[in-house]
């Protein structure tokens, strides 16, 4: 009996983190003895950090740092915990404190499943507990944490996605996959060009057209993630209130409909791209100063990019599509592989 062919690709879905998640493996790398394998580990390990840092999870290592907040003892810390609290410190600094892993505290006061916008009282009474430098972390050296407030939490979800994906990918390189991707709900971390060496063909989606792109990006290495608008917000008198707060005020920001970044990594292109959305008009600047590529689409609909790194942006004929009425924004994640 004559053998089958072995598989010119292996595609893995499953869903982690809230979201729809997908590992691609191409050409020879798919073919590999043990490559279902090396995707059921890179599988466990996001569900591995999804579990270790989640606010959901009584266990998790963030929700006992947020359970213990207002008391005198700091929380130890692991080594990898230490070394996303470091990269969370370096984010707030570079940032000039946009980005903060204190701000999550604003759900409390945003609730975008009910749809209704909350009032300035209860907002504002939220920003006292919002904070990163109130943190004591840099006192223990960076191996414990203490929230000096009672109230106040530690959220990673503002990277969780994009280290996981990094984390994935990082173990299938190192079981010799050399093609294809991983997608954690839009956040990509590319292994390697296609089997035939071209890169990857990644759209990214309209925030306001369901399923046109609005631009594309030819992709082999590296990480791409996206920060938008459009996939959580209210509609309230003709005007967007989306799940991005500014933790200086606790309103949503509203300059950009969405920003992509390419970055050597997927967990610096997810941080970066939020951190653009908070910036405003000054995000062009700030990404072409850290040296990568970036599409930006601003609350007209016109598409900006940003050339800092050497993939190539390509601006597809969606990107000219005018703005839709608030509310008809594609809810289905970006970016989204074309090929």
């Amino acid at each position: 009996m004559p053998k089958r062919p072995a598989p010119a690709e292996l595609q893995h879905a499953f869903r982690a983190m809230g979201s729809p998640c997908r590992i691609r493996l191409a050409g020879r790398c798919a073919q590999r003895l043990g490559a279902g394998r090396a995707v059921q580990a890179a599988q466990a390990e996001v569900r591995r950090i999804e579990q270790a840092w989640s606010r959901y999870r009584a266990d998790s290592i963030v929700s006992r740092i947020n359970a213990a907040a207002g008391t005198a003892e700091p929380v130890p810390l692991d080594d990898e915990t230490a070394g996303l609290l470091g990269f969370a410190d370096q984010l707030w600094r570079g940032s000039g404190g946009l980005f903060d892993i204190t701000s999550g505290v604003l759900r409390r006061a945003w609730d975008f499943k009910a749809g209704a916008l909350p009032t300035e009282q209860a907002v504002a009474a939220l920003l006292p507990l919002i904070g990163w430098g109130q943190v004591d972390w840099a006192r223990y050296g960076g191996r414990a944490v203490r929230l000096p407030r009672a109230g106040m939490e530690l959220d990673f979800g503002g990277f969780g996605k994009e280290y996981a994906a990094d984390r994935a990918a990082t173990l299938l390189t190192d079981a010799g996959c050399d093609s294809g991707y991983v997608n954690l709900g839009g956040d990509l971390r590319l292994l390697g060009p296609m089997p035939d060496g071209q890169p990857w063909h990644l759209g990214i989606v309209h925030p306001r057209v369901p399923g046109a792109m609005a631009g594309a990006v030819d992709l082999a290495q590296g990480g791409l993630a996206t920060s938008g608008d459009y996939e959580r917000y209210i509609d309230h008198d003709g005007r967007r209130y989306c799940h991005i707060l500014d933790p200086r005020t606790g309103w949503p920001v509203a300059h950009w409909q969405s920003v992509s970044v390419i970055a050597p990594a997927c967990l610096a292109a997810g941080a970066l791209s939020t951190v653009a959305m908070l910036l405003g008009p000054e995000a062009p600047d700030f990404l072409a100063r850290q040296g990568v590529a970036a599409v930006l689409i601003d609350a007209r609909g016109t598409l900006q990019r940003v050339s800092g790194s050497p993939p190539r942006l390509r601006a597809s004929t969606a990107a000219a599509a005018p703005a839709t009425r608030p509310g008809a924004a594609s809810r289905a994640g970006a970016p989204r592989p074309r090929a």
